[in-house]
């Protein structure tokens, strides 16, 4: 049975801005999923939707099998079941971190205020921080707050809309392990927006992929790495080189292996890039104009040198070209 269900929305601004295209899909308590996609794909939109802050075209979302009520439907927008965190941290400037996490629990009894606020300090690892003010936090912090504040009402979903875009490398790293302890340790179901395919992979095991509105495939990411539906999605997650004589076929780089000796097929090191865990070869292949990215695990070619391509057909990525 699903916990919440997204039974095909669709959602059109205007005759040329259709943002969503019977869109589905179901999620189990506790599940933690990643939509991935580039901007404009309806990501943002299919959120709202979902928090019941903007009105849907066409389609219903459930959660535990009760219809969420879009504004045109319901005096108050919005549900505290359902919380949406977005890039912008949209904090109380003038209020400290503690009051920033506690001001959804205005209304709660002052001890259990209390209790949650040290929780959430606890769970963010915020304390050193509990009574400075937004000004003085880092983005990373801030973004920590903005969650707190989020999580203080203990939502039953939680919606994340591209909350790490302004984040440097290293805060968003560090706030995604701590999310993914968190998620683990919850029962909270999640879904995580993005267009990064890196932080995608971290924060959750399984990926739907959004391309001009509609939902073009979901599943674990190993599966959609190996078998992907269309050329989309595959470039989500690699180069792909387009074998010879076959306009719908390619081989990923990391599935071509370098000979020293003659192999499938012959080529030239146009330029070596060193890209940490390997160094990208840009070859050409002999007597073509096609142009191939290789992995060399080993550095030990150079612009110039002469080389052998070998690949597994198993390996081979093949559909008609979008």
């Amino acid at each position: 049975m699903s916990y919440l269900k997204i039974d095909n929305i669709s959602k059109q601004y205007d005759e040329k801005n259709i943002a969503l295209r019977q869109v589905g899909f179901a999620l189990k308590k506790g599940e933690v999923v990643s939509v991935l996609g580039e901007s404009g794909s309806g990501k943002s939109t299919l959120l709202r939707i979902i928090a019941g802050l903007e009105i849907q075209d066409e389609g219903r979302v459930y959660l535990e099998d009760e219809k969420i009520l879009n504004p045109a439907e319901k005096l108050v927008a919005g549900y505290d079941e359902i919380k949406l965190i977005h890039q912008q941290y949209k904090l109380y400037l003038n209020s400290t971190v503690e009051e920033n996490i506690g001001r959804p629990l205005l209304l709660y009894d002052k001890d259990y205020r209390r209790e949650r606020v040290e929780e959430i300090l606890q769970m963010l690892n915020l304390h050193a921080f509990r009574h400075k003010l937004p000004k003085q936090l880092s983005g990373g912090q801030q973004q920590k707050v903005a969650i707190g504040r989020a999580l203080s009402i203990e939502p039953e979903v939680l919606l994340l809309d591209e909350p790490f875009s302004s984040l440097d490398t290293i805060q968003k790293r560090e706030l995604i392990e701590e999310l993914r302890h968190i998620f683990e340790d919850s029962d909270m179901t999640v879904i995580f927006v993005t267009h990064d395919l890196d932080d995608a992979l971290l924060m959750s095991k399984k990926l739907f992929i959004l391309k001009d509105g509609e939902l073009v495939q979901k599943g674990a990411p190993r599966d959609i790495f190996r078998k992907p539906k269309n050329l989309y999605t595959a470039q989500l997650f690699s180069h792909l080189n387009p074998i010879p004589g076959n306009g719908e076929a390619f081989i990923r780089p990391s599935d071509v292996k370098i000979e020293k000796v003659d192999g499938r097929l012959e080529a030239e090191i146009i330029s070596a890039q060193y890209l940490i865990h390997y160094t990208q070869l840009t070859v050409r292949l002999k007597d073509t104009d096609v142009i191939w990215k290789v992995e060399d695990q080993n550095r030990l070619y150079q612009k110039g040198d002469s080389i052998g391509l070998s690949f597994h057909e198993e390996n081979i990525i093949s559909f008609s070209p979008q």
